[in-house]
């Protein structure tokens, strides 16, 4: 039996030319024989300008919706998700060879672990990439420790979450994206870490595009009362779901 992973791209009319190279990532990801990729890109919006960039492929399905950002977008998408695991890839970003087949072999062999994280590489204009400093060690990453390195660090996580892989059944109980203005991915990876062990891959899995367009680099996104709040309330819900007990799997409450 053929079993899927699906991959969920948000993307909007600037970004949507980058969607081919996205494509050409997932193209280069060799799965297990038992395994197979599906691609959910949802539109934030209802333009004429992403559609001419979808490529054509039956494992693809391309949907549009009025705008919300890209958590809203990537939430909507789930809709189609039949995968038992879920993969970001933003339209403006690369999966590097092997990705795929990695976070597979992490959860599949684990229980316990609820998402997979990998390291992330900078993609600049001139097509070189840089790396960032202080990436944890491979290896588990316990619940809570995420959350604690981000409050200590000026609201800078550990780990990327541009790079998740999640269970879906987790994904979806955590109500996917926050609905947020920016830093939507964030608050879902605080949430995961308060709920569940994840894990961190020191190989690349991610070339993460800095471009004049990208929305964390506009002016907006650093608005100090906006990013106040965003941190706040992904803050929040993360300790809150702590405080609650509930964990993944079912069983004891994450410690």
């Amino acid at each position: 039996m053929i079993r899927r992973i699906t991959v969920v791209t948000a993307v909007h009319g600037p970004s949507a030319r980058f969607l081919p190279d996205a494509y050409a990532s997932l193209g280069e990801q060799r799965l297990p024989d038992d395994w197979e990729w599906e691609w959910a890109i949802q539109e934030d919006g209802t333009t004429d300008e992403v559609r001419p960039y979808v490529p054509e492929d039956p494992r693809l399905s391309f949907r549009q919706g009025r705008p919300g950002g890209p958590g809203v977008a990537r939430t909507i998408a789930l809709a189609r998700a039949t995968g038992a695991y879920v993969k970001v890839l933003d339209a403006d970003d690369r999966l590097t060879p092997g990705a795929l087949a990695r976070d597979l072999a992490v959860l599949e062999a684990d229980r316990t672990l609820g998402w997979t994280t990998s390291r992330a590489l900078d993609l600049l204009p001139d097509g070189s990439t840089m790396g960032f400093p202080g990436d944890p060690e491979e290896g588990p990453l316990e619940p809570g420790v995420v959350l604690d390195h981000w409050k200590r660090n000026d609201f800078r996580a550990p780990v990327h979450p541009a790079t998740l892989c999640v269970r879906r059944e987790l994904l979806t109980a955590l109500g996917g994206w926050m609905a947020l203005p920016a830093s939507e991915d964030t608050g879902l990876l605080l949430a995961l870490d308060a709920v569940s062990r994840g894990w961190f891959s020191a190989e690349a899995g991610l070339l993460y595009r800095k471009w004049e367009g990208q929305v964390t680099g506009q002016v907006s996104h650093a608005d100090p009362v906006e990013r106040e709040a965003r941190m706040a309330v992904a803050e929040a819900r993360a300790r809150a779901l702590a405080d609650l007990g509930w964990a993944y799997p079912g069983g004891a409450p994450a410690p």
